[in-house]
């Protein structure tokens, strides 16, 4: 019996059980005529342990239970663990929030009081936790293709809003070459066979931590780029009646072959460039909020532009 005194803790002479010890592993619960006697002796090395039993029952087969919990079940020879996935900080909740109040307001143009001031909200804490203090000294940040989201800028909003019949205003964007010191602003206009833009080039320099200053050198009127075909329905419908258009597909078809060759004819010419030599022609623009996706500066009257890095997932839906 020395197994039972070596797994017995207690200092206690005798105590009976009268329920099942699985620990121990015995099918019949002990009785006090099956009790275990333990008795310490004194020795010279600390206390031994002796014990006698009658009526011993005969060792039951362990359970599972009774040596712990179950090793993790693996897959393909490693454990398995939890993946646990990270909650997202304050500032990506607050960009996120920032994003979704831009949706439909088609870049500031149809936003309305209410959601500009919530707007302006997710702004105004966006730059107090702002992890670029002094942007203008992490130009590597500023450095690429900055799309449009969201602006308060008035003088920008008939731009937006009076299109041209069968034209309408495309992704406006801004360029920084960090290296260069230069910035390029472009407005896409997307129409029915071709696609162009109009585009001003200028030279920035570093007024504080956080402004520069900017002075357009040239505007740039791109040269078209051919679009698909446009595709003629077999009928529309206008006042109620539907209209066949099967007869005027061969008109249709060739005034679209003559554009697109006009179109395809304006496309191997360079780009327009206009010179500004205007002395007025100079902006400052102070960024106010900075990371890797997210830009937010300020212009002239206060105006407000909020702009999101090309490719990021910001962008997304």
């Amino acid at each position: 019996m020395a197994g039972v005194s070596s797994i017995n803790p207690f200092l206690c002479k005798t105590f009976s059980v009268n329920r099942p010890c699985r620990r121990l592993g015995f099918n019949n619960p002990f009785s006090p005529s099956n009790s275990i006697i333990i008795s310490p002796k004194n020795s010279t090395d600390g206390l031994k342990f002796s014990a006698s039993t009658r009526n011993w029952a005969q060792p039951a087969r362990a359970t599972d239970d009774e040596w712990g919990p179950e090793p993790k079940e693996e897959l393909g020879g490693v454990a398995t663990t939890a993946l646990v996935e990270e909650e997202p900080s304050e500032v990506d909740k607050l960009k996120r929030g920032l994003v979704d109040s831009l949706y439909g307001t088609d870049r500031g143009l149809k936003a309305s009081s209410e959601t500009r001031a919530e707007i302006l909200e997710f702004i105004t804490q966006l730059e107090a936790k702002n992890p670029t203090p002094a942007p203008t000294e992490a130009l590597t940040l500023l450095n690429g293709k900055w799309i449009l989201a969201y602006t308060s800028f008035s003088d920008l909003f008939p731009l937006l809003g009076r299109s041209l019949p069968l034209v309408k205003v495309g992704e406006i964007s801004q360029t920084i070459d960090s290296e260069g010191l230069t910035v390029q602003n472009s407005v896409q206009f997307e129409g029915p066979l071709a696609t162009t833009s109009l585009s001003t080039n200028a030279k920035f320099e570093v007024r504080s931590p956080k402004r520069v200053q900017i002075k357009f050198e040239e505007g740039i009127i791109g040269t078209p780029q051919l679009t698909d075909s446009i595709v003629v329905p077999e009928n529309v419908e206008f006042l109620g009646q539907k209209i066949d258009l099967s007869p005027f597909k061969g008109i249709i078809s060739s005034v679209q072959n003559t554009a697109s060759s006009v179109v395809k004819s304006l496309s191997s010419q360079p780009p327009l460039k206009i010179p500004i030599t205007s002395t007025n022609a100079q902006s400052w623009l102070l960024t106010t909020y900075l990371d890797e996706e997210l830009r937010i500066s300020r212009g002239d009257g206060g105006s407000v532009f909020v702009l999101i890095k090309e490719g990021c997932s910001l962008l997304s839906p």
